[in-house]
């Protein structure tokens, strides 16, 4: 099914008597998703409203990313949150997992960025929130409860987003040669002071690696400053721009590939508890690891959560609380009553 109108998406979620799975790209699917008939929203796609003066952005859901990050690019703009160019992604789906890339760290989530939404529920209501500006708080701001949500409280039609400029300089930075705990140390060093760091990560074989980006004497002067800061961790020197790209890995198909959340102090520990660290980022507040296929990770305890993004069944450690678990299941009955939607990407 591939309805190419908001209100023929509505009317056959109204219709359906069988669980949907909504489907942009599929590029962001998880275990267990996309399992039932599939709803896909790829027809409903185009650029409805673009203001570059204003930083505003008004998109349907199934554009291809790729065709707005052209757009905007065109406009020396972007996404400021950063979101992994898969390809046959899609703007919804971005929304639907909260997808968001390295300069998380300086400008925030997919979810900061958007200031408005149209979705239809799994009553096949046809909801608007927000709106186009960006001082919009009146009422439940329903844009950031969608973003991240997966399809399971409704199915998104159009996306309105604060645009970023795309800085005039940009400058990768790297420590090489230092282990785990010796990088997030020096991650949280940079992160903590005044340098208006876009990008703070570690890989292994690679060592941290830092970002600037602005104006040319700017990003001068916070380098020498910040190599002052780091000078304990090592010499600063220049780093590979395509770096980044590796801190989205893929899919393996020599184990499971795990998503861990967790405050960077926990880091270290989490990280020697691990067989394969693929990526670390967020200062330390993002670990991607490969375990063997079909296994749990042995993880210390800690404040965040893990899941399981690749294999057979999707696994969350640890389980969510009673309390976490009855509002999400009272939320999901609001939005989708017949438990109709069953997961989104």
């Amino acid at each position: 099914m591939q309805p190419e109108t908001e209100l023929a998406l509505a009317d056959i979620i109204r219709k359906a008597r069988a669980p949907l799975s909504i489907i942009g790209g599929g590029t962001r699917l998880r275990p267990g998703e996309g399992q039932a008939d599939r709803l896909r929203t790829t027809a409903l796609r185009g650029i409805t409203l673009y203001e570059p003066e204003a930083l505003i952005l008004v998109v349907r859901a199934g554009t291809p990313l790729a065709d707005v990050q052209a757009a905007l690019k065109a406009e020396g703009q972007m996404l400021g949150f950063e979101p992994d160019a898969r390809p046959g992604s899609t703007i919804g789906g971005v929304v639907a997992a909260n997808a968001s890339g390295p300069r998380r760290v300086q400008v925030g989530a997919c979810r900061d960025a958007l200031i408005g939404v149209r979705f239809v529920t799994g009553d096949g209501q046809i909801v608007k929130n927000g709106g186009r500006v960006m001082k919009n708080v009146t009422g439940y701001d329903l844009s950031k409860l969608m973003a991240g949500s997966r399809g399971t409280l409704g199915v998104l039609t159009e996306l309105s987003f604060r645009t970023t400029p795309i800085a005039p300089v940009s400058q990768t930075l790297s420590l090489p040669g230092l282990d785990a705990t010796a990088a997030i140390a020096a991650l949280t060093s940079a992160l903590t002071g005044p340098y208006e760091i876009s990008g703070a990560a570690w890989l292994p074989g690679h060592g941290a690696i830092l970002r600037l980006e602005g104006l040319e004497r700017s990003v001068s002067i916070r380098r020498k400053a910040l190599s002052a800061r780091l000078a304990e961790f090592g010499e600063l020197t220049e780093g590979d721009p395509q770096a980044w790209l590796l801190l989205h890995p893929n899919i393996h198909s020599d184990g499971d590939l795990w998503r861990i959340i967790c405050r960077p102090g926990e880091a270290p520990a989490l990280i020697a508890s691990l067989p394969h660290v693929v990526a670390v980022d967020w200062g330390g507040a993002l670990i991607h690891a490969l375990v063997p296929a079909g296994t749990q990770p042995a993880l210390p305890k800690f404040s965040g959560h893990a899941t399981r993004i690749s294999g057979d069944t999707q696994v969350i450690l640890p389980a969510p609380d009673p309390v976490t678990a009855r509002l999400n299941a009272e939320l999901q009955g609001r939005f989708d009553p017949r438990a109709i939607l069953q997961g989104a990407g």
